[in-house]
């Protein structure tokens, strides 16, 4: 080797050292757990240049973490916290909605005394709750915002119902208290459980996004019965007015045993581990 070339190599390795050696103690372990020792040693000598010393200049702390790490991490939060969506504009959901919008429309007839109307509306909200469950089984549209409007429905029509016909002096007070006084703790119950169960961060905009499922709702056995016995005695009382006086009967003893199976269902989704399921507590278990 020439002297001058000699010269040259010296001089150009010790600009190079203060890059290298912390660009060892720092990026090799980045590198080697990144690209893998075999693509690490293929890397050639020649590429550590001066444009990567002005780029490296500034390195890290002992306390601080790598850029390349950061990344990583980053990656790995980012994924973890997807935000899980559902389909909530279905026909069952629709339909669902209906029988809601509905309600007010059955109230005001129940309170105008015109029975004929309120007898339709309520055979539209018995036909439109078979079809939107049937259209959930045949054709896959259930959702977990389905398992809360439709009993969400079921008790909007149920409080119009008990608020109108108590008002017009046909169901008693003392079995309109039972019925309206277990649908607000089973409302205020379930909102909790959507507060509770709402994936972070919890706002505002996100706990009103029914798009962003937290948690299922399954009616219990006795629950189900309560609700086939409460629609039969709002139906029969509703066409009480203009049906002949042999059909309604037993309009006494109906009340009697809403006013059990009401409160019995009541205590079933305090006691029933199967009532609501957390679906953030699933998705962990999985």
């Amino acid at each position: 080797m020439s002297p001058s070339l000699f010269i040259r190599s010296v001089v150009l390795s010790s600009r190079l050292a203060p890059c290298i050696r912390p660009l060892k103690r720092y990026y090799v372990p980045t590198l080697l757990s990144g690209l893998g020792a075999s693509s690490l040693w293929s890397i050639s000598r020649r590429s550590f240049n001066t444009s990567l010393c002005a780029r490296f200049s500034r390195l890290p702390s002992d306390k601080s973490t790598n850029k390349l790490g950061d990344t990583l991490g980053s990656d790995k939060v980012s994924h973890q916290n997807v935000t899980l969506r559902e389909d909530i504009y279905t026909i069952p959901n629709l339909l669902t909605v209906s029988r809601i919008l509905a309600c007010p429309v059955l109230g005001w007839s129940i309170l105008q005394d015109n029975f004929y109307l309120a007898t339709g509306l309520l055979v539209y909200a018995g036909l439109s709750d078979w079809v939107d469950g049937f259209l959930a089984r045949r054709f896959n549209m259930r959702s977990v915002l389905g398992t809360i409007l439709d009993p969400a429905a079921d008790k909007t029509l149920m409080t119009t119902l008990t608020v109108t016909l108590t008002m017009k002096g046909l169901l008693p007070v003392s079995l309109a208290t039972i019925i309206i006084g277990r649908d607000v703790l089973l409302s205020l119950s379930a909102f909790y459980i959507r507060y509770s169960s709402l994936p972070p961060p919890k706002t505002l905009a996100r706990y009103w996004d029914f798009s962003i499922p937290s948690a299922e709702v399954r009616p219990t056995t006795i629950s189900k019965f309560n609700t086939a016995a409460q629609l039969a005695l709002m139906f029969a009382t509703t066409v009480a007015p203009i049906a002949p006086a042999f059909l309604i009967v037993y309009l006494p003893e109906m009340q009697l045993l809403v006013a059990v199976t009401t409160i019995w269902s009541g205590l079933s989704y305090v006691f029933s581990k199967d009532a609501v399921r957390i679906l953030s507590e699933t998705r962990e278990r999985r």
